[in-house]
């Protein structure tokens, strides 16, 4: 295979891993304005566009997109309890997210199975701190790109 190739390969993985983070946002940022908008959260058409913007930032973003809707519903409503109803939103969404959606949307669209999607962030965040959660979702698009490249020369 010559250096071509690895290129084609590797910018065809990683092009196809931005396009299920952005598939993956896109839904983030769904799943925010429905359950912000039955909250009743003022603005939650912004907050939800925010949040998806900011989902792309792997485990930092998802609560810079809780911020702006916490922040609203406290000084909208002046209690404990709709804050609270935005927690547990968070935390629906970044379960829904991390253990159905992002894992569905790699498997789907960079051919990643679900146990690696999953394992992976955890197997190297744990071996390389930090950095591991930030580089597991493009390396696994990259090494099941080559990995089905060699099954299909087979």
């Amino acid at each position: 295979m010559t250096a071509a190739d690895h290129f084609r390969i590797t910018a065809s993985a990683l092009k196809h891993w931005a396009i299920a983070q952005l598939q993956d946002s896109l839904a983030v940022g769904f799943l925010w304005l429905v359950g912000l908008w039955i909250i009743g959260v003022p603005l939650a058409p912004l907050w939800a566009v925010l949040a998806a913007v900011v989902q792309i930032v792997p485990h930092l973003g998802p609560i810079l997109g809780l911020l702006g809707p916490v922040l609203a519903s406290a000084l909208h409503w002046q209690d404990w309890q709709h804050p609270l109803y935005v927690l547990i939103l968070y935390a629906v969404i970044v379960v829904v997210d991390g253990l159905l959606l992002q894992p569905y949307i790699m498997r789907r669209v960079a051919r990643v199975p679900m146990w690696a999607s999953i394992l992976a962030p955890l197997v190297l965040g744990f071996v390389i701190p930090f950095w591991g959660f930030l580089l597991a979702p493009p390396l696994l698009a990259v090494v099941y790109a080559y990995r089905a490249r060699r099954t299909a020369n087979l």
